[in-house]
């Protein structure tokens, strides 16, 4: 069976350790370099994922593995 990324579940996780990490969505829009927060709703809400160099960014942000904050299903 091929893994998948759930997106709805990697959005989740993403807020969650946001929060945990008493992050804003204008924090997180802030340390990637975006103009709009509008790419970071996205994530948490399961409309998209990150891109490779926006994970690698929020795995130091959050002090986590990539693999802690993607959901895959097997």
């Amino acid at each position: 069976m091929t893994p998948i990324i759930n997106l709805e579940a990697t959005g989740k996780n993403i807020d969650k350790l946001m929060k945990e990490r008493r992050l804003s969505k204008r924090d997180v829009q802030a340390v990637c370099g975006f103009t709009t927060v509008q790419t970071i709703y996205k994530w948490v809400h399961g409309k998209c994922l990150p891109t490779v160099d926006n994970l690698l960014v929020l795995s130091y942000l959050f002090d986590v593995t990539i693999d802690d904050i993607l959901v895959i299903e097997r």
